[in-house]
């Protein structure tokens, strides 16, 4: 890599030792992928680290030499959600007990992150674009973040640059305030290798048709046409609901950080086919293709004809207007079942000042009413609990592809929630 003469500096140790390491460090990975040079982080940082979880000496070990040279970031950061809630969340004393052993360094990493840059004790979430957060990147921002449906999104929904990048290198580059360039940085690396042909005859769900793009296309790049039809043809906050939902699914089953729709992204809306890259393969979804692709999906609870014992909704965090447009779902399954109440315990998502915001609204009380619950953690890191053996059904694609939840459409997540049985 090509380094400026304040970048050689720092990193011949003139700022100080630890601030070198950081430096190498992110040289040595631009090295790694080609890079010819550092170029400015223009937008705050979101790290994906956020639970203090007991094996992860290392991290805080490096945290503590990060606190003790005086380092932190450029600008206020925020961080992927906190891994307990045992106000809110079902669990027996065996599992809190487990919890709070298995996350027992919470309180004293979240002293770090303070220390380091974290923006406030809300700053806990996913979603960390979302308004009511307000770590929302523009059109061009370069970034340094490393949750992959947080990337995904910043690269797709909103047209900012950002690589996949690894804990750690999501903090130094925001330390550093500089990142090298490469990959989702450069206008080739924003190209697209694929083209995804979406001809279905009813509206894809977004978790099944994310799911079938990421298992087909990896870690590359699709231009999806076909999809702006079933999303009004404009990007509102119904469609931004849909494509962060289908994005972190392209993420987590397949290696997506960035995705372009025709017509309603916004560099596919400015550029069109002009994102295609020369050569880019083709695949056709189709109604039969996501059925196809849903009946892959194992059953892989101990017992595969349990009763399920809890519902997640919300992996990613859902949007304010989720939390409304589920709480009349939930109400009216509820009805339709003859029931006043949720028959499957379920927990409903979201970050804690879209939470905040969302107590101000009269569907708060009617969503609780139906016996869910509200809550701010992670449901991925309360199932890595490993007394946490409860069959959990979920519409989440994320969750299901890392832990043992089954995945069902939200109409059948519903009827199930409100009968009790699958």
């Amino acid at each position: 890599m090509q380094l400026t003469q304040e970048e050689q500096d720092i990193l011949d140790g003139r700022q100080g030792e630890t601030l070198a390491k950081v430096m190498r460090t992110l040289v040595e990975y631009g090295d790694t992928f080609g890079a010819e040079r550092m170029v400015k982080v223009t937008a705050p940082g979101h790290l994906v680290t956020s639970f203090g979880i007991s094996i992860m000496g290392a991290v805080f070990r490096v945290m503590d030499e990060l606190v003790e040279a005086g380092l932190h970031t450029k600008e206020p950061f925020t961080v992927d959600p906190r891994p307990i809630d045992n106000a809110d969340v079902p669990a027996n004393l065996i599992q809190k007990i487990v919890g709070n052993i298995t996350y027992g360094n919470q309180e004293s990493y979240e002293k770090q992150l303070r220390a380091v840059g974290l923006k406030d004790e809300n700053a806990f979430t996913c979603a960390c674009y979302l308004p009511e957060v307000g770590n929302t990147p523009k059109r061009g921002d370069i970034l340094s973040w490393a949750e992959s449906s947080a990337v995904v999104y910043a690269n797709s929904v909103l047209g900012a640059r950002c690589n996949r990048n690894s804990a750690f290198i999501d903090l130094f580059g925001n330390i550093l305030g500089e990142v090298p360039e490469f990959g989702f940085l450069t206008d080739e690396g924003r190209k697209a290798t694929w083209v995804v042909d979406v001809r279905c005859e009813h509206r894809p769900e977004a978790q099944v048709l994310g799911s079938a793009i990421g298992m087909k296309v990896m870690e590359e790049v699709p231009y999806i046409k076909g999809l702006a039809p079933w999303l009004g043809g404009r990007l509102d906050d119904s469609a931004r609901a849909y494509l962060k939902d289908m994005g972190a699914a392209t993420a987590s089953n397949g290696a997506v950080g960035l995705y372009h729709v025709e017509g309603i992204t916004p560099e596919a809306a400015d550029l069109g086919e002009d994102l295609i890259a020369e050569g880019a393969k083709t695949y056709v979804i189709d109604d039969a293709e996501l059925e196809r692709v849903k009946a892959s999906y194992p059953n892989i609870w101990k017992n595969p004809d349990a009763k399920p014992r809890l519902a997640f909704i919300g992996c990613p965090h859902c949007t304010l207007d989720q939390l409304k447009d589920w709480t009349y779902r939930l109400r009216k399954a509820c009805d339709d079942a003859g029931e006043k109440r949720v028959r499957v315990p379920t927990v409903v998502s979201s970050a804690p000042d879209v939470l905040a915001e969302f107590a101000k609204y009269p569907e708060h009380e009617l969503l609780l009413s139906t016996g869910a619950t509200l809550t701010y953690i992670c449901p991925l890191m309360y199932m890595d609990n490993p007394m946490t053996n409860l069959p959990v059904i979920t519409c989440s694609n994320k969750l299901r592809t890392y832990t043992s939840a089954r995945y069902f459409d939200e109409g059948d997540l519903l009827a199930i929630i409100a009968r009790g049985t699958i």
